[in-house]
């Protein structure tokens, strides 16, 4: 199946009018929009499944069960990881980072180790290892960008070393939508004996991910922004990896012996997941899984990117606006227009029915590395249409005519 007008038509909350403009939602890379086929399969579960999970015998708690550890083996097929039992459940990305910065990081860095980061990293792959270097004494290296905010592997090979340990980089900047050498940065990290961890927020969503062929050894991304429900995420780790990592949380479900003093743990996955699941967001997810599947990753990516480069050919006419990053990118493209600030020219454009996302984007230092205090940003999905860049274009032009007259 293609990316056509129909597609759009499967997410009821498009079809309304914000501010009496018809709604252009291009803040996806926020949080995307659901179709109507996950928020009913999340619907059907709690009207017709719902129990708890693996400790019942009844048949309600065998059905959650099912369609919990179903929606487990559907992420694994997803992002083609070997075991099912390298699948865990999380609250989202920056949960799932935390636990292996909390639990892997705290274990293996030592004093005088090294984390190499980049400047593009979003908040959430950049403090838990910021907390890591600080409580280890550990050194924390940032690989340098090109002028068009590339990574390439010549400045990755500068900083990395014999002492480095972690290596923790966004597969995809959500602010500049440039696309990182994950494969290649991954060979280099094991050269050293470090590990990969691997931040798939912004392109879990969008292309498919072969953790088998990246080799790396974490990897993490969130269901809200590939059309699935908030709060649910995964991270998938090497079996080895996670059966040798202590958990972070403690409580019910992830036991295998409690005694008076002592406990021991159940294997990955139920170890890092202590306590009633998430079992209706991972319901979702599976669902999310299948409408994009059903769709084509490849035809969504390229459907995006297509947006993307449309955007920016129109967007280079209006004199005063800048735009971020790298010419090859994915679908979105950040900017600013002129000394309009960003949350005005977003508060603007919401006027005219238009969502774009307005701040520093949780990449506080990407936006220092840019010279800019904050910058707007319009993301695209495999909803949106030409139409909506042609509406985002004239709003724009007609926001740099408002503030030309002194507002």
């Amino acid at each position: 199946m293609g990316i056509d007008a129909s597609i759009r038509n499967q997410f009821p909350i498009l079809d309304q009018q914000v501010n009496d403009r018809k709604l252009v939602y291009l803040d996806s890379a926020a949080s995307s929009q659901k179709p109507l086929v996950v928020i009913e399969a999340i619907d059907n579960y709690y009207k017709t499944v719902h129990s708890n999970v693996h400790r019942g015998v009844h048949t309600l708690g065998t059905r959650a069960t099912d369609a919990y550890e179903g929606a487990r083996e559907n992420v694994r097929r997803f992002i083609k990881a070997q075991h099912h039992e390298e699948i865990i459940f999380t609250r989202g990305t920056t949960t799932a980072i935390n636990i292996v910065a909390s639990s892997y990081g705290m274990e293996h860095v030592e004093e005088g180790d090294e984390i190499v980061v980049t400047y593009l990293e979003h908040h959430a792959n950049l403090i838990p290892w910021q907390q890591v270097a600080k409580k280890k004494k550990a050194k924390l290296k940032y690989v340098d960008l090109t002028a068009d905010g590339r990574v390439t592997i010549e400045a990755v090979k500068a900083q990395i070393s014999d002492q480095t340990k972690v290596v923790a980089m966004a597969h995809v900047s959500n602010v500049l939508g440039t696309i990182n050498p994950i494969k290649e940065v991954t060979q280099l990290a094991h050269a050293v004996g470090a590990v990969m961890v691997v931040d798939a927020a912004q392109s879990a969503p969008h292309q498919q991910i072969d953790v088998t062929d990246l080799d790396c050894d974490f990897l993490a991304f969130s269901a809200h922004k590939m059309c699935g429900p908030t709060g649910i995420g995964v991270l998938y780790g090497k079996k080895a990896l996670l059966n040798a990592m202590e958990p972070v949380e403690f409580g019910g479900e992830m036991i295998d012996y409690v005694g008076l003093e002592e406990s021991t743990f159940k294997p990955s996955p139920y170890r890092f997941e202590a306590g009633t699941p998430i079992i209706a967001g991972a319901v979702g997810l599976s669902a999310a899984i299948d409408f994009l599947e059903q769709i084509g990753l490849s035809n969504i990516e390229a459907h995006e990117r297509e947006l993307a480069q449309y955007a920016m050919a129109q967007m280079r006419d209006i004199e005063g606006l800048t735009i971020y990053g790298p010419e090859e990118r994915v679908g979105l493209v950040t900017f600013n227009l002129g000394d309009v600030h960003a949350h005005d020219v977003a508060t603007v454009l919401d006027m005219q029915g238009i969502a774009v996302r307005a701040g520093h984007h949780c990449a506080q230092p990407l936006m220092r590395w840019l010279g800019a205090s904050s910058t707007a940003r319009a993301s695209f999905y495999l909803y949106n249409t030409k139409e909506e860049v042609d509406a985002l274009v004239t709003g724009l032009r007609q926001t740099k005519e408002y503030f030309s007259h002194g507002f």
